[in-house]
């Protein structure tokens, strides 16, 4: 919050942070004494019932709705790519996202198996992209600039990435409604930004939080880091403000998809985090409010390197993993069922007092 009001703020985003308010404990504390009677011996789901707590003390209600999921994956492209970080052209941000909404990526197959909507945004895509009935255009500009020559974006275009993604939010919870809030990306050159952010927030060195992300080889991971260290030095973003660390060495994207877990905390939604993308803009939303914890779920442990040190930082740990690395989304729709099958726990299973089922003698 100190950090929040270093600089000129706009009051969108000042009214969605002042919005997260802490779980309240007397919700948690029903979930569990409905848990507790239930057919089983106390606690032996493990993190089943943990989820149903928390999704409960979050929806405040014993019977949450997990009906309407929702996954937003965000593009935007990253000037630093110019710098030759990743084994794909930039071309690719706006080919994916065709793909998008045409149904063919990994994210729709999943998405249509657990029965959710995928709503693809354009936050900085380097191009104008064809007009498409399930495209949302939110562009704060064409491509970031790149973060090893300068900053990647001015404060008030950071500001905008994260007022847009509380936009995209708001805008499908008041028209649709929103039960569970998923949030992915898609952007070449994003898993550098990402790994610079998490580097300057968390304290660690490039090396250590740097992976191979579409797969690059022991060299050009090598150059990747040192790209990484030289926007760092030039940059000299300040970790107790988000703001400027994602002005300096972030991502139009990773800021919409901070918004969006802001707005969703604000509106009491369940947050599904997907992999190191979109764990790097629930950090920035973290460091923002970090309340706002308290409304996420991390749905899986990717492979990137930085992934755990993000998580370990916001105080997440992740229900699958998988040795995934996509991003998309695609962890968020395969934890979905996860988080539903807690609540169906919750409010399905039979009591003891209701099957006739003799309870602990002790």
């Amino acid at each position: 919050m100190r950090a929040y009001q270093k600089g000129n703020q706009v009051e969108k985003l000042k009214r969605t942070i002042s919005a997260i308010l802490p779980l309240q404990q007397d919700w948690q504390q029903k979930a569990q004494k409905r848990l507790d009677s239930l057919t089983k011996p106390p606690g032996s789901l493990g993190r089943l019932e943990e989820i149903a707590r928390r999704m409960v003390g979050i929806r405040q209600s014993i019977h949450p709705s997990t009906t309407n999921k929702v996954i937003f994956t965000l593009a935007g492209d990253h000037g630093v790519a110019k710098e030759g970080v990743s084994a794909y052209p930039q071309e690719v941000t706006a080919q994916m996202v065709y793909n998008f909404l045409s149904g063919g990526a990994a994210i729709n197959v999943l998405a249509r198996c657990i029965g959710a909507k995928v709503i693809v945004a354009d936050l900085g895509v380097a191009e104008d992209l064809k007009p498409h009935p399930l495209l949302r255009v939110k562009k704060v500009g064409y491509g970031t600039k790149n973060m090893a020559k300068g900053p990647a974006m001015s404060r008030q275009q950071a500001i905008q990435a994260v007022e847009a993604g509380i936009e995209l939010f708001e805008q499908e919870y008041q028209s649709n409604g929103i039960d569970m809030v998923g949030i992915g990306d898609m952007g070449i050159g994003n898993t550098t930004a990402s790994s610079a952010i998490v580097a300057v927030l968390t304290g660690q060195s490039p090396e250590q939080v740097t992976g191979r992300g579409t797969g690059i080889g022991d060299k050009l991971l090598h150059h990747k880091i040192e790209v990484i260290r030289q926007a760092i030095a030039l940059n000299r973003s300040d970790p107790d403000d988000p703001i400027d660390v994602l002005s300096k060495v972030g991502g139009f994207e990773i800021g919409g998809i901070a918004g969006i877990a802001l707005a969703a905390a604000a509106h009491r939604v369940p947050v599904i985090v997907d992999g190191f993308i979109s764990t790097a803009g629930a950090l920035i939303a973290h460091q923002l409010q970090p309340v706002s914890k308290e409304y996420m779920f991390a749905a899986h442990r990717s492979v990137e390197t930085g992934h755990k040190a993000a998580l370990e930082k916001i105080g997440l740990s992740p229900i699958l993993n998988l040795n995934m690395r996509l991003g998309e989304g695609t962890g968020a729709a395969l934890a979905m069922p996860i988080i539903e099958a807690s609540i169906k726990i919750l409010t399905e299973m039979a009591t003891f007092q209701n099957a006739g089922v003799s309870e602990q003698i002790n």
